[in-house]
């Protein structure tokens, strides 16, 4: 809403609240936050009342009968809106700019225009350009603002407020540092929440960055890259409607992850978007057993895509000439012919898609050939065979059984235009060709052709000659079901032999369609924890987003997959060449500082030459370690849990262990997650006991690894370290 303010409530700082919610009564600080909370409150009732005329109005209009396409198209768009505003219950409204002009603009989860239809809304989506300085203004750079309020509430009360003037005092380089640091100290749930309220301007710019390309977004922990990666879907999605329309793909690394990550686009009010790991997005494959890192390394290289696309190239059948059989006579296409209307059915086609194309051509050329056969015998006729007309009479009188009206061919014997395009259907219908067709270019399955080139050695010479023999040996001993880096290859198999019959989308939603389809192009992918791709699975990608437009989050330092990338211009090089953008968030805003004081020489052990990211916020707990032999882990580490519930009460405690340990652990620790370093990627707790941190930079990758596992919590870490003697007297 806009509207004029005379900033008479324009103190700096958090507004402090009492534990029931209520703002200090004594001192004049304290009265005039009380009467800021009071004017927010009213702005909250207005708008709250606002949007359930708004919803109530949509439901009438939703529960009247769809009578045609374009009814329901308009049925989609108004259940969306309606849907939005039902989820718009909790922080509807969090924000307020006031201009240096007087103005006033409130910021909240959606838009809610006023009644007037020409009038200044009454509350501006945070998507939307005029809610920007919200993000971005700063004292050195108000942006025709002079203040920002961020308001905090708790279900339909305003709680709090959080004032800062934008008048040239620079107080600090954090936007809402109050909101912000208030947000981060909250217990965690175990499932990730919206940040909209509190996203920081490094955050804002890459939300708001333009989508016309390769977007990689290098990130250390805690630097907020999925809550980047999320919001960034939600305002692509709101500021280009037409990608809606094509839906976007969010790909992370773990099944745990996208259940954490589960309710962030629902609750920002957004449908179109299918969430998947690389090994689901082939619906109906599934990956039943673990490999060596060798193996998985040596099937991620980029070398499989060329090598697959030859593989299916030798498959295609070769010109030759056919023969083939029509009511009685033989009919021969030339081996010429055959490799001219090979030659134009494939051009770029899959395999299944040029059989197509070519069968048709065959229907023409086989209809052609009986229509010129037919011209033939009567030009000899006219020359006066009288056998050849007997041949003719037979052919006339099994027309003539058949039901044929007579036309032109019933006259003087020749095929008319119409009777040649009959003819070519009922050949285009007729199973004996079908069965010929079938039988020299035959239906494929992507599955037994895997299958069949990872176990014999002679194909994989032929076909990838980059791989050594001890290469080809290790693979070709591999037995199935499939393991995670058969999926991609798998992918490209599939999409290099294409679909046999175009499968027709159902669903009303664009994101039922696109999940049901393999080969569905979509509108924008992000990815999360992008450094664990393979340059395979990066082609798994570009398949589904050929226009590129795609941002992907991650920490190169944190990279633990079978790859040897260390930098994203390695990592992504065989899948964008040089043509890609990069950004980089650089402040730590959840791993506290006594945390990360520890990473630094974790960090140059991995191998990397990045500094770890700045931590803005402090715990004041200290990290704590315990040393305990191999006999005493157990009970000890029921022990720590249960000291780190009791003061994490409401929270969330989550425990990391190198790969050797965890059954040993899950069987004492049942009423908390006990992961391994690379199963704990994307998550955060309240407090994270870390278990055998050498074990751990044993793994392969392992101090990339640590360095994922110390980085896990909001509050307090603890580690228990193993020593092989009893560390007590």
């Amino acid at each position: 809403m806009r509207r004029k303010s005379a900033l008479h409530n324009g103190t700096a700082g958090v507004s402090e609240v009492t534990p029931d919610g209520e703002p200090p009564t004594s001192t004049a600080e304290g009265v005039a936050r009380r009467s800021a909370i009071a004017e927010e409150q009213a702005f909250l009732d207005l708008a709250t009342a606002r949007r359930d005329r708004l919803a109530d109005h949509l439901q009438v209009e939703l529960s009247s009968e769809v009578l045609d396409a374009l009814e329901r198209a308009r049925q989609r768009l108004l259940r969306q809106q309606y849907e939005e505003l039902r989820r718009a219950q909790e922080g509807l409204v969090f924000g307020r700019l006031d201009g240096l002009d007087g103005t006033v603009r409130h910021v909240g989860r959606v838009g809610l225009r006023n009644d007037g239809e020409d009038s200044e809304p009454l509350l501006v989506d945070w998507r939307a350009p005029a809610a920007r300085p919200f993000y971005t203004a700063t004292a050195v750079d108000p942006q025709g603002q002079a203040r920002r309020r961020h308001i905090r509430t708790r279900g339909s009360a305003v709680v709090g407020v959080d004032d800062e003037p934008l008048d040239g005092t620079i107080t600090t380089e954090l936007v809402g540092e109050g909101a912000l640091l208030a947000a981060l100290d909250q217990r965690r749930t175990g499932r990730m929440s919206t940040a909209i309220s509190t996203l920081q301007r490094e955050q804002d710019d890459i939300i708001r960055a333009e989508a016309t390309g390769p977007l990689i977004v290098q990130g250390g922990p805690g630097t907020g890259k999925t809550v980047v990666a999320l919001h960034r879907v939600a305002y692509l999605l709101f500021a280009h409607r037409k990608m809606a329309d094509q839906a976007v793909l969010v790909l992370g690394p773990s099944p745990r992850f996208l259940q954490y990550i589960a309710q962030v686009l629902p609750a920002l009010g957004e449908t179109a978007v299918v969430s998947a790991t690389c090994d689901t997005l082939l619906t109906d494959i599934r990956v039943g057993r673990n490999e060596s890192r060798l193996l998985a390394e040596i099937k991620g290289r980029a070398l499989w895509q060329p090598a697959l696309e030859s593989y299916v190239a030798s498959l295609l059948p070769r010109p030759r000439e056919l023969k083939l059989r029509w009511e009685g006579e033989f009919y021969v296409i030339t081996a010429a012919t055959v490799a001219q209307a090979l030659a134009s059915a494939v051009q770029g086609r899959p395999y299944h898609r040029a059989r197509a194309a070519f069968a048709e051509q065959l229907h023409h050329l086989l209809a052609e050939a009986v229509a010129e056969q037919r011209e033939a015998l009567m030009d000899e006729m006219e020359e006066g065979f009288e056998d050849i007309l007997a041949r003719v009479d037979k052919g006339m009188r099994h027309d003539h059984h058949s039901g044929r009206t007579s036309t032109g061919s019933d006259i003087d014997g020749l095929l008319s235009e119409e009777e040649i395009e009959s003819l070519r259907y009922r050949i285009a219908e007729n199973a004996t060709i079908a069965r010929f067709i079938e039988a020299w270019w035959p239906t494929l399955d992507a599955e037994t052709l895997l299958g069949d080139l990872l176990t014999d050695r002679t194909l994989l010479a032929r076909f990838a000659p980059q791989l050594s023999t001890e290469e080809i040996t290790a693979v070709s001993a591999e037995p199935a079901p499939w393991a995670s880096s058969d999926i991609p290859l798998l992918d490209a198999l599939a999409d290099l032999l294409g679909e046999v019959e175009a499968p027709q989308p159902q669903g009303e939603f664009v994101a039922d369609r696109a999940r049901r389809q393999r080969g569905w192009v979509y509108g924008h992918v992000v990815i999360d924890e992008a450094q664990e791709l393979s340059e395979m699975q990066w082609q798994m990608v570009l398949r589904r987003c050929p226009s590129r437009s795609i941002t992907a989050v991650g920490d190169i330092d944190q990279a633990e997959a079978a790859h040897q990338h260390t930098n994203w211009a390695q990592a992504v090089q065989a899948a964008f060449g040089d043509r890609w953008t990069a950004a980089e968030l650089t402040i730590c805003y959840r791993t506290p500082r006594e945390v990360m004081d520890l990473t630094e020489p974790v960090l140059k052990k991995a191998g990397s030459h990045n500094a770890p990211p700045r931590a803005v916020r402090s715990s004041g707990i200290a990290p704590w370690v315990l040393t305990i032999t191999s006999a005493e882990l157990a009970g000890a580490a029921a022990q720590a849990v249960r000291e780190l519930q009791q003061r994490w009460h409401g929270g969330t405690v989550g425990v990391i262990a190198p790969a050797e340990r965890i059954a040993e652990l899950l069987a004492v620790l049942n009423d908390v997650p006990v992961l391994t370093a690379t199963q704990s990627k994307g998550l955060e707790w309240d407090a994270t006991l870390l278990i055998d941190p050498q074990g751990i930079a044993a793994e392969p990758r392992g101090w990339n690894g640590l360095y994922v596992a110390l980085t896990r919590c909001t509050q307090e870490l603890g580690q228990l370290i193993l020593t092989q003697q009893s560390p007590h007297p």
